[in-house]
């Protein structure tokens, strides 16, 4: 008989990260201070005691179901202290990159700058290999916002920057990213169903290793829209189109990430799946898997799973194996549960201490 041959792990994607930062809240609440220009937020029914609950348990249950696809999560809690309703939304302060690179960002909400937080950036340089840090956040003082991975949906395999055109995406700042972190952008306008500017850029559009959903309809400019799907098209990625009531139900929030093996997963909310059409969902699972995870509290504060997922696109330290310490917020894959990464009602630093 022939000896079996293992199998290899596939090698992962530069677009796919294999872990990524979580934050749960434990006083979460659809943000008054982010309203106005989020469509996609909504005014909730239940007490503020129940909301809360509902998302500290939507979101322990989406970091537990992560890790047993083999996702690596750093799990922080936010016990709300400093009035934080949207900190279950990390991507937008920070992001991470290849090489070694972690940016921090300009946020528009006054209560969202309070979201950014040391703990997790000692968590990453301490098990990751962190060559810089480079910190756009003065720019609030200047009246110039780029909420992170909100505001842009990144290419990295192409390396351009994909941007909706709002006051959370500031020309400027988006240059001096794109100067420094080596990506072409690519702006546009596109419009709510109230007829304003999209808010953030990823309930739009979505980009994994072999596809793309976009709601293209939403552009303003049909040549605009035409020259994005051209662009994607010379990557070599499938387009899926998606219409007003997919990109309503958070289907262009989903992010594509390696789980076990390497395995190819497109993280999204359940509410998100139950939108897309069978032949949308057999282009998708041509190259990854569907993962739904039940969100439907945390939606109300306007952002889906994508929203809820930093990326983590740095390398790993290797660590000694009689080492079992853990770093805050270090969850191992194994884990099949996911524990606080800070004793309740201890609140963490501020970033400024980093600095």
């Amino acid at each position: 008989m022939a000896p079996q041959l293992a199998l290899r792990p596939r090698p992962l994607s530069v677009q796919a990260p294999a872990a990524v930062v979580m934050i749960r809240p434990h006083r979460f609440h659809p943000n008054p201070q982010t309203a106005a220009d989020n469509a996609f937020q909504l005014e909730p029914r239940a007490p503020a005691r129940a909301l809360a609950v509902a998302a500290y348990r939507e979101v322990s249950a989406a970091a537990e179901r992560l890790q047993a696809e083999g996702v690596r999560v750093h799990l922080f809690d936010d016990t709300g202290e400093q009035d934080t309703p949207d900190s279950v939304f990390p991507n937008n302060w920070f992001s991470t990159h290849p090489g070694g690179h972690v940016a921090l960002y300009p946020m528009y909400a006054p209560n969202r700058r309070r979201e950014r937080r040391v703990d997790v950036i000692e968590l990453l340089k301490a098990r990751y290999r962190v060559q810089d840090v480079i910190d756009y956040s003065g720019l609030e003082q200047d009246g110039l916002f780029l909420e992170g991975t909100g505001a842009m949906v990144l290419d990295h395999l192409a390396r351009v920057a994909y941007v909706a055109r709002s006051r959370r995406a500031d020309p400027v700042a988006l240059e001096r990213f794109c100067t420094h972190f080596n990506y072409e952008p690519m702006v546009f306008d596109a419009l709510d169903p109230s007829g304003r500017p999209i808010f953030h850029t990823n309930v739009l559009m979505s980009i994994a290793s072999e596809f793309a959903m976009v709601g293209l309809r939403d552009f303003v400019e049909p040549v605009r829209a035409a020259e994005l799907r051209a662009r994607l098209s010379e990557c070599g990625r499938e387009l899926i189109e998606l219409d007003a009531r997919q990109v309503a139900g958070f289907a262009g929030n989903a992010i594509e990430l390696s789980g076990r093996g390497g395995e190819p997963l497109l993280a999204l909310s359940r509410r998100a799946l139950d939108t897309l059409e069978p032949a949308q969902r057999r282009l998708i699972e041509r190259s990854a898997r569907l993962l739904p995870l039940d969100i439907p509290t945390v939606e109300l504060a306007g952002g889906s799973v994508r929203c809820m997922l930093a990326g983590v696109h740095l390398q790993p330290r290797c660590t000694a194996p009689r080492d079992t310490r853990s770093a805050p917020g270090d969850q191992p894959a194994s884990h099949s549960a996911c524990s606080s990464a800070r004793p309740s009602g201890q609140s963490p630093r501020p970033l400024s201490a980093l600095m």
